[in-house]
């Protein structure tokens, strides 16, 4: 199979929609398939996973590279002739890739992943937030599937009248995120650098930016005996320190690999504050490395957090009472047993969801369009 991988983010731009590219780019080149890479230009490699990377013109949006369409995306795809076109969280250049791929009668399957309606909002351009609907509702209407990663995006999606969509999750790496790093000289250490040994750990993994709303751990100044632990940068890192100035905190900064595999192994207590996740990886992957979660009754989180079983869903409207983050972490805090059984609990939830498994699946989302696309051309010619 050849697939030509549309991309509005990639190296060296870290966030999920680059970590999820670079894992469906690693498992075609496991499964003996052919790919390029199409994305915008901001310093990209070469190649990854062996395949090309072939960089477009880009504007920036607020420091996050945009790409541009152009007629250099037929040629690539011309010269590519792939038997599918997989456009990740499409916007300007997905939009360009997917109606070059149904003008040339290419399959097509579309990732929504980003709440580009929300982001506008976030940054006061609510007003447009009707007209970026309708901007992703034209550019979805390309694919000849759109997948979404959670019951929240579907509804949102469904809600705005987008058709044919339907679920693709995401995996998680059970190797690099398991409970036995915890055992580990290097995970000691760092955890004997963040807290001492009479301290409870609350950590949180994700990109400081607006939409993250990390400033809400200041709703658990105070709590006794715990030590925050944040890892990640971005635009609001000023903000979020000023709001945590004098709590008990520890800023890990952007962290990677087995360095990011030890920041979870020394957590005790994993705590996700924004509400406008379409999915929500980081939950994942605390869960895989045996954490209870505490995470906003809200978007992706509710799909994967059992409430009361392997962690907490806190009401985001409320910053006190016993439906708050802050009850549910100080009732984690003081509860070393109960911190072990959701712990136990959400490393299962998520034993079933390899990369590789969740892969094989997207393998199977293109051979229906490919099947469909050869069928619907075997009937045109009857």
């Amino acid at each position: 199979m050849r697939v030509a991988v549309v991309t509005e983010s990639f190296l060296p731009t870290l966030n999920g929609v680059t970590n999820s590219v670079r894992k469906v780019l690693e498992h075609l080149r496991l499964r003996g398939h052919e790919a390029i890479v199409i994305c915008p230009k901001a310093g990209a490699p070469a190649e990854y996973a062996g395949f090309p990377v072939h960089e477009v013109t880009t504007v920036n949006l607020r420091e996050f590279p945009v790409g541009l369409p152009s007629l250099q995306v037929d040629q690539l795809l011309r010269d590519f002739n792939p038997d599918v076109v997989h456009a990740a969280s499409p916007f300007m250049l997905g939009w360009n890739a997917l109606a070059t791929a149904r003008r040339r009668g290419i399959p097509t399957v579309a990732i929504f992943q980003t709440d580009v309606a929300g982001y506008t909002e976030r940054n006061r351009l609510g007003a447009m937030r009707e007209v970026t609907w309708m901007f992703l509702r034209s550019v979805h209407s390309l694919a000849d599937v759109t997948l979404a990663p959670s019951t929240h995006s579907i509804r949102d999606l469904e809600r705005n009248r987008f058709e044919r969509v339907t679920t693709w999750g995401r995996g998680v790496d059970l190797e690099a995120y398991h409970p036995n790093h915890r055992l580990a000289p290097d995970a000691d250490e760092l955890r004997a650098s963040i807290a001492g040994p009479d301290k409870v750990v609350v950590g949180y993994v994700g990109r400081l930016a607006p939409e993250k709303q990390v400033e809400r751990l200041a709703q658990l100044r105070g709590i006794p005996g715990i030590h925050l632990a944040i890892v990640g940068e971005g635009p609001s890192d000023a903000s979020v320190r000023a709001a945590l100035r004098g709590m008990p905190v520890t800023y890990l900064g952007r962290r990677s690999g087995r360095d990011l595999s030890l920041a979870y192994a020394s957590f005790d207590v994993f705590v996700h504050t924004g509400t406008e996740e379409t999915f929500g990886q980081t939950l994942q992957e605390a869960h895989a490395a045996g954490l209870p979660v505490v995470a906003p009754l809200a978007g992706g989180p509710v799909d994967l957090v059992t409430h009361g079983d392997d962690g907490y869903l806190f009401d985001p409207a409320f910053s006190g009472g016993v439906d708050s983050m802050r009850a549910y972490v100080e009732r984690l805090v003081g509860d070393r047993m109960l911190r072990a059984r959701m712990g136990e609990a959400g490393r299962r939830r998520v034993l079933d969801r390899s990369w590789e498994g969740i892969c094989d699946e997207l393998l199977g989302h293109y051979g229906d369009v490919i099947g469909a696309a050869k069928t619907a051309a075997a009937f045109s010619l009857e």
